[in-house]
């Protein structure tokens, strides 16, 4: 089998140069280059010949979503999505994806993905996704990969259990989740974060700030609709008057 050409797509140097380090040792990859966006790299896989691309998700200009649907189903390279966000397992599985690596991985999760996008590259047919992916995306599907939030904060990696959020704003382009004393960023949109959370338990009461309802102590009316909603240990946050609904659709009634 010819080498497998394969392309690096990363917006973070020290992202792109640990995968060039992983395929460095393996005889049966060539590595043709590295794209820090997403123009970038579809510039790149319409002038250079491609069959494996590990592809960020998360970048500026186009994310790694964007760029499969760009390159089409059809006669593309084979794509491995590298992100920490697992809630792009679905979209990842829609657009075709063989394997998804979630960060941080180590040696061993990277060569299991690797070796499964060879396979299906020697088979020279429709590419199938990795078992990971397809129970990836079962748990994207029942919520079950909504208990935990993956933080990375100053290179170290930790899990935050979303149990123990009081609430979130949002921070420019991060949010600030805040755990008892302790806040963490995560580098997420606010819809998405929503919608990975349980709606039984996490409401959106403003376009920047979903709060536990489990952390609520009472309401206060504010003028034009507006309410004041303070929490056990005392923080007040503001309610606006166009998230009501949401309450009132979980509470029957409600402020």
């Amino acid at each position: 089998m010819d080498p497998i050409r394969t392309l690096i797509v990363d917006d973070e140097p020290h992202s792109r140069q640990r995968l060039r380090t992983l395929l460095a040792g393996d005889a049966e990859v060539t590595v043709v280059g590295e794209c820090a966006d997403g123009p970038e790299a579809l510039a790149a896989l319409r002038q250079t010949p491609c069959d494996l691309v590990f592809l960020d998700i998360q970048m500026p200009g186009l994310d790694g979503l964007e760029v499969a649907r760009a390159l089409g189903p059809e006669g593309g390279p084979a794509l491995i999505f590298v992100t920490a966000h697992q809630h792009y397992a679905l979209p990842a599985f829609e657009v075709h994806a063989v394997d998804y690596l979630l960060k941080p991985f180590d040696r061993a999760r990277f060569e299991k993905a690797l070796a499964w996008a060879k396979a299906q590259l020697r088979r020279g047919a429709a590419a199938e996704a990795s078992e990971q992916l397809q129970a990836l995306r079962r748990d994207e599907r029942s919520g079950r990969g909504a208990g935990r939030v993956l933080i990375r904060e100053q290179g170290r990696f930790y899990f935050v259990k979303t149990d123990d959020v009081d609430w979130v704003e949002a921070a420019g382009n991060y949010l600030r989740l805040h755990t008892g004393e302790r806040t963490h960023l995560l580098r997420e949109t606010m819809s998405n974060l929503e919608r990975r959370l349980d709606p039984a338990r996490f409401v959106r009461i403003h376009r920047s700030t979903i709060v536990n309802l489990e952390r609520i102590r009472e309401f206060q009316a504010l003028f034009h609709g507006d309410y004041v909603v303070i929490l056990h240990d005392g923080t007040e946050l503001t309610m606006s008057r166009g998230y009501r609904q949401a309450l009132a659709d979980l509470f029957g009634d409600g402020p």
